[in-house]
């Protein structure tokens, strides 16, 4: 918990670092990252977060998200992430980004220049534990369909990003 992020301001221009925990708490605007990962049938792999991470827990999101380390590019720490979390690398690529701003559990506030990227992946899946309740593909109609029906099973960003996306994204074009 004593990471520090890097604080951006609405283009992304670097204004310093904070611990991770009072940049929530705060609600102070910092840089992201989102990845979504597809297979060949076109499903997008969502991961279940850790009941003891400090926000969110329990929640459904897309397949990897987290936070560049300072002096850490940001596509290395997408990639860096995705083992971390997942247990695979692939190539990913930019899928555009999005700013948003979102309360969520133990009355912090996520504020992020969120960075997104997209790939593929049809192999196995080892979700850390202390990162990853579970792990599992689906397609993007079902995906909906459970999100309408149980939007508090999944985290805020991830309905956003589903919700906000600009039609010539990369993860649009997956999405239709």
């Amino acid at each position: 918990m004593s990471e520090n992020i890097i604080l951006v301001d609405e283009n992304d221009t670097e204004i310093g670092t904070m611990p991770k925990l009072l940049a929530h708490q705060l609600g102070h605007l910092h840089r992201a990252f989102s990845v979504f990962i597809f297979n060949n049938k076109g499903e997008l792999l969502i991961q279940q977060r850790a009941a003891h991470k400090y926000h969110s827990a329990g929640q459904w999101a897309n397949s990897c998200c987290s936070h560049p380390r300072p002096n850490e590019g940001t596509l290395s720490a997408a990639k860096r992430r995705l083992m971390e979390e997942l247990g695979f690398t692939t190539e990913i690529s930019s899928a555009g980004h999005f700013i948003y701003h979102s309360k969520v559990s133990g009355g912090l506030i996520e504020h992020e220049y969120d960075h997104l990227f997209v790939g593929h992946y049809d192999q196995e899946v080892n979700p850390n534990p202390d990162e990853v309740a579970a792990t599992r593909w689906i397609t993007i109609s079902q995906l909906l369909h459970e999100i309408e029906n149980n939007p508090e099973q999944f985290t805020p960003w991830f309905k956003m990003i589903l919700e906000q996306l600009p039609e010539d994204s990369l993860i649009t074009n997956y999405l239709s």
